[in-house]
């Protein structure tokens, strides 16, 4: 069995050999209501944010599991070619180890957020190679025994020729995927990976590869030959950055279902449900509602697989919320806690999934 499954399946016969044994009382957190499931409840988090009485103290209550929203990126680690700044994500890790939480790490290799001497620099592709595998190595290495998955790779396929890889400067661009070679530049980062901590789980993360379609199945194509070479990939993270009243949970339940039939897990990785706003940014009441049925039914599709083993919100506050700033402020009220830290119906929806569960 693959070691990834096998804490939920024990959670979840637990759970049923304890059903009827005293009256349990309803949950009080999101975390409290995972726990019988062994799911994981976690959301994205930024270093400067814990400085924030009421927001440390939602994130510790609610969550069993954060992931640096932009702490463990190259734009912040890595000031300059020979240097790293540790500093903001370890603030995150030591937050999470006093709170009993695990640690998401994200991302070793996206194309954005890099630095400038990074993005503008001439370079070889030996020279790429040799800059990501030390920085892969490096951060892995540091945070081993720490972060127990990472995001090895983010958004590496194109939104627009789906199917294809997107040219960045990690692939084409020069790139050391050098055109042709296809996957081969992930293949190469997961083993990197791997070698820093053969304990860990390494995730490839993508965003609107939820649902089948041209992206996920050529994801479901790299996943299966990586599986077939003895690549050390563990699973596949779906963003769920939801802007669509109405998404295909069907299609994605059957996507779930048919990566873990690989033998890797799924973990919902950024999940928001992103809603029309006021110019207060209000939604309204009928909206909310809709919110909260897709943060349940997204949920329950979750929980329906052993495989699928972690929900994940990117952000859990309206207040730090990233959608109003890349909406020109249309959107909003994404996210289970509205600005004041007061949960609304799609937190009570999540809730209820999980202690269904």
């Amino acid at each position: 069995m693959h070691r990834a499954f096998k804490g939920r399946i024990l959670a979840l016969g637990l759970t049923v050999f304890g059903l009827g044994f005293g009256t349990a009382s309803p949950p009080e957190s999101l975390r409290e209501a995972a726990q019988p499931s062994g799911m994981l409840i976690g959301t994205a988090v930024r270093a400067a944010q814990l400085a924030e009485t009421a927001y440390a103290a939602t994130l510790a209550r609610e969550f069993n599991m954060l992931e640096p929203e932009d702490a463990m990126k190259w734009e912040v680690l890595r000031p300059d070619p020979q240097s790293f700044d540790f500093s903001q994500a370890d603030r995150l890790v030591d937050f999470a180890a006093r709170h009993d939480m695990k640690v998401r790490g994200h991302t070793l290799v996206w194309h954005q957020q890099n630095p400038p001497w990074l993005t503008q620099g001439r370079f070889t592709p030996d020279q790429l190679a040799k800059l990501l595998e030390t920085h892969i190595k490096t951060v892995v290495g540091h945070y081993r025994g720490k972060v127990f998955a990472w995001d090895v790779a983010n958004e590496a396929f194109d939104e627009q020729a789906l199917g294809k890889l997107r040219d960045t400067i990690w692939y084409d661009q020069p790139g050391i995927g050098l055109s042709g070679d296809g996957t081969a530049y992930l293949e190469r980062c997961f083993r990197w990976a791997h070698e820093a901590d053969p304990q860990a789980l390494f995730f490839y993360n993508e965003a609107e590869a939820e649902t089948l379609g041209p992206k996920s199945d050529a994801i479901y194509a790299m996943v299966q030959e990586f599986g077939k070479r003895g690549v050390p990939i563990d699973g596949v993270g779906f963003q769920m950055h939801i802007g669509n009243l109405h998404p295909d949970v069907a299609s994605i339940s059957a996507n779930i279902r048919r990566f873990t039939a690989l033998g890797v897990q799924v973990q919902i990785t950024e999940m928001d449900v992103s809603l029309p706003v006021d110019a207060h940014g209000n939604a309204s009441a009928e909206d909310l509602q809709r919110q909260a049925d897709i943060y349940r039914q997204i949920a329950a599709a979750c929980l329906a697989h052993p495989g699928c083993t972690a929900i994940q919100t990117w952000g859990f506050t309206d207040k730090y919320s990233w959608i109003g700033s890349h909406s020109k402020k249309a959107r909003g009220a994404a996210l289970p806690f509205d600005r004041n830290y007061l949960p609304k119906p799609a937190y009570r929806a999540l809730r209820g999934a999980l202690a269904a569960r």
